[in-house]
């Protein structure tokens, strides 16, 4: 049998609970809108620097460069961040793994939990997503892209097991 839990704690290896697929749909057309500026802008100064006389394939060079960072913006980085993100919610903490070349893992004790919030723009809108934001006094953690009922589900969850903390 293989140990799950990391050595010198009892925290699990990674948090069980994925964020719902969908959300490649919805980060692939956030990415999508965000290559659409970055190709039109390296376009632009493209065509400015060839029209200034600069030779042209180094006025060719910002338009190759947008197109690569759309493909990894569409394509490479949803699947990446996809991947790794993990959640997990205890009695005791809400314990969160996300990260594309660097993962970070979160833990946030649910009596610093001070209340906690669904977040829904029009692209997760569109595929039925919602976002869960817990705020602490040091900040806000969020967990993206879950199914709506899933968004609902795990606020009222969280909202819960952080009252009754704060009540002991």
């Amino acid at each position: 049998m293989v140990d799950q839990t990391v050595p010198g704690t009892r925290l699990p290896a990674e948090p069980s609970q994925r964020i719902d697929a969908r959300a490649l749909k919805a980060w692939r057309m956030q990415g999508l809108l965000q290559s659409a500026v970055i190709v039109l802008f390296a376009a632009a100064t493209g065509l400015g620097l060839w029209q200034l006389g600069i030779v042209w394939w180094i006025a060719a060079i910002a338009p190759v460069l947008a197109v690569i960072v759309s493909i990894a913006l569409i394509w490479i980085v949803p699947a990446v961040r996809w991947r790794h993100w993990r959640y997990e919610v205890s009695e005791q903490q809400l314990d969160l793994q996300r990260g594309i070349i660097i993962l970070t893992r979160t833990l946030v004790p649910m009596v610093r939990v001070q209340h906690v919030d669904t977040r829904q723009g029009p692209i997760l809108r569109r595929y039925g997503l919602a976002s869960v934001e817990i705020s602490t006094a040091a900040g806000t953690q969020e967990i993206p892209a879950l199914a709506l009922d899933v968004a609902d589900d795990l606020r009222n969850r969280i909202s819960l097991l952080a009252g009754v903390a704060e009540d002991v």
